[in-house]
């Protein structure tokens, strides 16, 4: 299969949107230079400052799959101005993290991703999110040395019991993945109900799974089910939005998330995106020292 090259959108940095917390199933080859997967596909993808390629990828393959999952058509330069007009507090974030996309991923892997993902750091999540799919998953390649599987679908995630989870470092976290697993399998939970209901009903559908929480199941209404009004409020979101609207005094995330469905509306979920990566690196330091 021969390489296929498109130029390279504006808005888009591929580093930004790959390390921005929204996927842990990648790992970084260089600068720019990235290997994942995804919707049992694996991927070898390379930027530079002009281009984008994708390697042993044909037009059909890019077409049903990869210009959709990077979002590829969509314009965030609009979408950016539309930000602006609502709040230009967010200039500085949005300049700072300007080539930030929202993937649109595959819902089972995103679920067990975001469960696995509570209290833990982005390298232990990749590491879990690999494991399982090292043992649970296919392979699907090997890129420069890097061996990739995919993430195994919910038939044979199925095969592993709790303490089979925790052997993979899941943690406490194990009796919500065979939860979520099961909730799934037997249809308790399917992505079909969830498109068709609204961000708010998803959510609180899918909070019906053991151990999943508003903002987990808000991460798997934006980055898996294309609710782009979705706004998940983690510690560092809580962090940016005390700093930057609340004169950095403690407030409670239902008064955030009522203030970012007020001011955002239908584009919280690019706001959530450039306030998290932005607060996480460029104003961390600077919210923390506030927070004290």
């Amino acid at each position: 299969m021969s390489d296929y090259i498109i130029n390279k959108p504006d808005d888009f940095e591929l580093n930004e949107t790959l390390e921005c917390g929204q996927c842990f199933h990648f790992n970084k080859l260089d600068e720019n230079d990235y290997v994942l997967t995804a919707f049992g596909h694996m991927l070898h993808i390379i930027q530079t400052e002009k281009e984008i390629v994708f390697y042993d990828t044909d037009e059909k393959l890019y077409m049903d799959l990869w210009r959709n999952y990077f979002d590829i058509d969509r314009n965030y330069g609009l979408i950016k101005e539309r930000l602006l007009k609502k709040d230009d507090k967010l200039k500085e974030a949005i300049e700072a993290m300007s080539g930030v996309r929202i993937l649109n991923q595959e819902f089972f892997e995103t679920l067990i991703s975001f469960i696995i993902s509570q209290n833990k750091q982005i390298p232990h999540i990749k590491k879990i999110v690999a494991d399982i799919s090292a043992k649970y998953g296919d392979y699907a390649g090997e890129v420069k040395g890097v061996p990739m599987y995919t993430f195994p679908d919910v038939r044979k995630l199925a095969k592993a019991e709790v303490e089979d989870l925790k052997e993979l470092k899941t943690g406490f976290r194990a009796p919500y993945i065979y939860d979520a697993v099961k909730c799934v399998g037997e249809g308790k939970i399917s992505y079909d109900e969830l498109i068709a209901l609204d961000s708010e009903q998803g959510i609180e559908k899918m909070c019906q799974i053991k151990g999943v929480g508003n903002k987990v199941a808000s991460c798997v209404s934006l980055f898996a089910l294309g609710k782009r009004d979705s706004f998940p409020i983690d510690v560092w979101i809580k962090r940016i939005m005390e700093y930057l609207y609340f004169d950095g005094n403690d407030t409670s995330k239902d008064v955030i998330a009522a203030f970012a469905k007020e001011r955002f509306g239908e584009l919280g979920g690019y706001a959530q995106q450039y306030l998290f990566y932005y607060g996480k690196t460029v104003k961390m330091g600077v919210a923390n020292k506030n927070k004290k």
